[in-house]
Parts: structure tokens; sequence; C-alpha cells
């Protein structure tokens, strides 16, 4: 008979979306399971697994139990170019739908995987956007966690609107609708809320969505409850089961996020980055950067230049790689660069944006809203300038301004979906960004209380990992798993 000592470690099995914004905390919780003593398998394809190598190397060197495993990717058989692995490499909506039918078609490699390990898997954690894994863990008679890359106060949203097709006789996308059910009156349009795949083609995988959302035995968020409780008990209630919300992840994962987990090589000196951040003023430093998924066409490039450059207040500024490198070398060869010189970086490429949030001449962050950056920016106490463009961006931009009440709105009405021809979107001008610039970095009475809420937001995100409730859920988590097997 086995001591307990020699008992098989709880073995999860994480699937995160072949997308950065949802492998990027994926990788979060492998590293914090590991660390808790459970095992690991990372499943991935070859082209994403190349993405991240720097991480698996990371992980070995750590001696942490974790197993990168990618899973060939069939491309062909669903009409994608070889390679065409993560979401950020396809525009068409077309496109994308083919890359979720390859996606499950890793049904069958990953039971035969699975099933060939000494030590069987005991749960998976899958991002909701992989709802074939559900079939996978019935299969293998185990429990399944959806990962929500959401906050709480979006994901309630988000099921309200698909379970109650609340927008379903709506012919006007731009009508607010009041959500039935929810904790107090909120007012959502079809234009502004999460509509992914709600769009021709998408049916069926959206119900299939929802389906294995009801099936699922739990769902794990990238969120801490003190930051919303009353949006946290509400999904809980009505998705009818335990939410165990175990972020800020980062903040517990630092030999890992220091690692820039990225689709290329980054391209800044970050040592310069870093040298130019000392040399500026304690809380002065505006961080502008939009994401991995958006583009930004020049015009917008020009009007956000032009904004920051009227505002005089200090920048530091990411234009990614794979917005067109001509748009962006004709805009700062205007003469841009050289008149923000003293007071404006660039950074051309990907930025360690976990290190630049925590540096202490920061003091704002104008950004996509998505749910990353958001909860890095809250766990670092920096009040942000919010510009929405598309998925749940638009719900995070109301818990943020109208809830947390921690932001600024820049003023956007419309998505700007990475699929958009350059005349499709709606551009912000300049003299918007340089009031929501002004409002946000000032010295009034808003200003100051917004950047104290922001402080006291950032005590509880801490307070949450270090022995308080995001600790306790992933030990509950995994006691759970533990008890299960």
């Amino acid at each position: 008979m086995k001591c307990e000592d020699e008992s098989p470690k709880p073995h999860f099995v994480l699937v995160p979306f072949m997308a950065q914004g949802h492998t990027i905390p994926m990788i979060d919780m492998a590293h914090l399971l590991a660390k808790q003593g459970a095992m690991v398998t990372f499943i991935t394809t070859p082209a994403n697994a190349t993405r991240i190598e720097s991480t698996i190397d990371k992980a070995r060197e750590l001696n942490l139990p974790i197993h990168f495993v990618p899973l060939k990717l069939d491309c062909a058989k669903v009409g994608l170019p070889e390679g065409c692995e993560n979401v950020d490499k396809v525009l068409g909506k077309e496109q994308v739908k083919s890359l979720t039918d390859a996606y499950s078609m890793l049904h069958k490699p990953l039971v035969s995987y699975l099933q060939a390990q000494s030590n069987l898997p005991s749960s998976i954690i899958s991002d909701l956007c992989q709802p074939w894994t559900g079939d996978v863990a019935r299969e293998l008679g185990i429990p399944r966690f959806m990962f929500n890359g959401f906050c709480a106060f979006s994901s309630l949203c988000r099921y309200i609107i698909h379970q109650e097709k609340v927008f379903k006789n709506v012919a006007d996308d731009n009508e607010l609708i009041i959500l039935p059910g929810f904790p107090h009156c909120i007012e959502i349009s079809k234009a502004r809320s999460p509509g992914n795949f709600n769009s021709p083609g998408f049916e069926q995988f959206s119900e299939k969505i929802l389906e294995e959302e009801r099936r699922a035995d739990g769902v794990v968020t990238n969120s801490f409850y003190e930051l919303e409780p009353l949006y946290h008990e509400a999904y809980q209630k009505k998705i009818g089961k335990k939410v165990w919300s175990v972020g800020p992840m980062f903040l517990r994962n630092t030999e890992m996020s220091a690692i820039a987990i990225r689709g290329d090589k980054a391209t800044v000196d970050q040592k310069h980055c870093l040298q130019w951040l000392e040399s500026m003023k304690p809380g002065s430093v505006l961080y502008v950067s939009f994401g991995s998924m958006a583009r930004t066409v020049f015009s917008q490039l020009k009007e956000i230049a032009l904004g920051l450059e009227a505002s005089k207040r200090p920048f530091l500024w990411v234009i990614k790689s794979d917005d067109k490198v001509s748009d962006t070398e004709k805009l700062l060869s205007e003469g841009f660069e050289e008149r923000i010189r003293d007071r404006g970086f660039i950074i051309r490429g990907w930025s360690q944006q976990a290190m630049i949030l925590s540096h202490p001449s920061l003091g704002g962050f104008m950004t996509h809203c998505g749910w990353n950056s958001t909860i890095e920016a809250v766990s670092n106490g920096v009040p942000m300038i919010t510009w929405p463009h598309c998925a749940e961006q638009f719900l995070n931009e109301k818990l943020i301004v109208d809830i947390l009440r921690i932001g600024v709105p820049v003023g956007v009405q419309n998505i700007t979906s990475r699929t958009m021809e350059a005349h499709e979107i709606s551009i912000v001008k300049r003299d918007h960004i340089e009031k929501a610039v002004l409002k946000l970095m000032g010295e009034d009475k808003d200003a100051k209380e917004r950047r104290m809420r922001a402080t006291e937001l950032k005590q509880k995100a801490r307070q949450a990992i270090d022995g308080g409730s995001s600790y306790s859920n992933i030990q509950q988590l995994i006691e759970y798993v533990t008890t299960r097997k």
C-alpha cells in the first residue's frame, strides 16, 4: 500500500485559445498550479510552441512539472496555409472560423496522448473558446473547468446576452438594451457587446460555447474577488456553479512573467526604455499601448501622435511591429519624433508591459481595455484612459470608468476590429485624445481621487494573492480536483 506522499500528483491539462491574450494568462496558471505541487500538461501547437520557447526553457530551468505538448494542427484540411496556427495570423472572419474548426480536430490526438500517460489527467482547464474540450473531458471521465479570460462583470454581461438572446429582435445595433437579471440597471448595445462569434457562420460555435459553459464543472477567472464582489457573486449564482477567481496571476509568477511571451522578437532595447523611465518624474508618464491584436491605421496613428504632442505630457508609446512599417516610419519621419524627443519615448515592436506599468514614473495608461492589460494596470495602481476596440472591451470600459471610477473614456463609440478596412474605422480626433490625457494626468480633485482609488485597488490585489481570496481559491481548486479523483 502506497503512503500518502507516494500518491500521484493531481494532473491538470491546460488548453488555451491560440491567441496571445489568451495564452499568456494560461501560462501564468500553469506556473501557479505547478508551484502548488500539481502536474501540468500545457497543450499547444508547433508554431505556437516556437513562440513560447523561452517560457518552455524557463519552466525547465526552474524544474517545474509543466509539460508543453505541441499537437500538430491540420491547417491544410480546413483551407489554411501551413503554420497558420494563431488567431493573429488570420484576418478574415472565414479564416477565424476555419481555425476554430482546426482546433476542434485536436480532440482525438489529445485523448490518445493523455490516455498514454502514466499519471492520467485529473481535470481539464480550457479556454471558453475551446468548447470541444468538454467532449474530451467526458470521454476521459474527468471534470472540465472553463477558463474565462474576462472579469466577473463582463462575464456576467456576456452570459446574460447569450443566454437571454437579448439582441435577437433588435434591428438597430446602437440601440441601448437593459440587461435582464443584472444586479443593477445597465444598458448595452449590440454594436459594443462581445459579439465576435455572433456573425453568420458562427452560430453553431457560439451555441457550443454556451452549452459547454452550462456543462462545465466550474469557471476559473484571472480576476480577484475583492475587485468586484457583487458581480462575482451574481455570476456564480447565474451559472449555478463555483467560480474560482485566482488573479492577478502574473503577480505571483515573477519568474515567468519577466519573459516576453510574444509572436516575434522584441525590437525595443529594454535597457534603454528603463533608463528613459528612470529619468522621468514619479507619476508623470502616460503609457500608450493597445495590446497584441489591435491594428492601428495611419490616419489614427497620426491623430494619436498629434494629440499626445498637444498634451505636452511625457509619454511612452508602443507602436506594434505588425502595424504597417511604412506608415509608422512615415509618421515618425515627419518631424514628430524629433519634436517630442525630450518627453516622449517610442517603442517599435513589443514592450515589457508588466515592467513598465510597475515603474514609479508611470502615472497613466491609455489602453484598449483588454482584460490582461486592465488587471495589470489595476494591480499596479495605474489609472486608465479607456480606448476599447472590440470583444468584451467596451464592457471592461464600463467597469473601469463607471464602477471602479479609475478611468477616463477617450470617447470611442464604435468597434475597431482587425478585420475591418481603413474606411470602415471611426477615427478618434487629436483634440479628444489631448483632452483625455490632460484629464487623467491632471492635478485637480477628480484626478487625485482617481489615483487614490487606483492605489487602494493595488493594495487589494496584492492582499488577494498574499494569503487572501485568490491564494485560497487556487488551493481549493486543487483540493477539489484531488477529492474528485
